[in-house]
This record gives structure tokens, sequence and C-alpha cells, in this order.
């Protein structure tokens, strides 16, 4: 699945979510989305072509949608989402 075909529907079946919570999903999506592209610098078109970007984006999905707190009990990242989007940044210094 290409990273642009990700819809609120595929992200509400990922987290077991139910339908009352489409709205917020809808807001988390928008947002991870867009924390993808700014963290890997890509275009769409880009993370169209990666098929594994689009498995790190459910994950950031769930976790905004399953950890709605300001604070965390861990401030360790993801490992497998952190090397996913790692080995297609093209922005990092």
């Amino acid at each position: 699945m290409k990273f642009s075909e990700v819809d609120v529907e595929i992200v509400k079946e990922y987290a077991n979510a139910y339908d009352e919570d489409s709205g917020l999903l809808k807001i988390i999506l928008e947002g991870a989305k867009s924390r993808v592209k700014s963290y890997t610098g890509l275009s769409d078109d880009e993370l169209d072509m990666h098929e594994d970007i689009t498995i790190a984006l459910l994950v950031i999905c769930n976790e905004m949608f399953e950890n709605r707190v300001y604070s965390a009990d861990s401030s360790k990242a993801n490992i497998l989402i952190s090397s996913i989007l790692d080995s297609y940044a093209q922005n990092l210094l």
C-alpha cells in the first residue's frame, strides 16, 4: 500500500478504533503524515515508492491515538520506526 493511499478507515482498522473516533483519527493521520514528510524530506511521490514507510505511518498514528498525554512513560523512540524513517531521510544533519 502506498503512503498516499492511507486513509482514516485504514488507520481506524489498524488501531482497532471505533467509528466515533474517526474525527480524531483524521487529525492524527494528517499530523503523522506531516511528521513523516518533514522528518524524511521526501515528497508524496517519493514516499509512495517505499511501502515500509506506510507501516511506519500506521505505527505513528497508533502511538498518537493510544498515547494522548503530554508526558510519556518512556523517552525512547520506537527503534523500528526510527530505522525505517532514518533510511530514507534526506535532510539529516
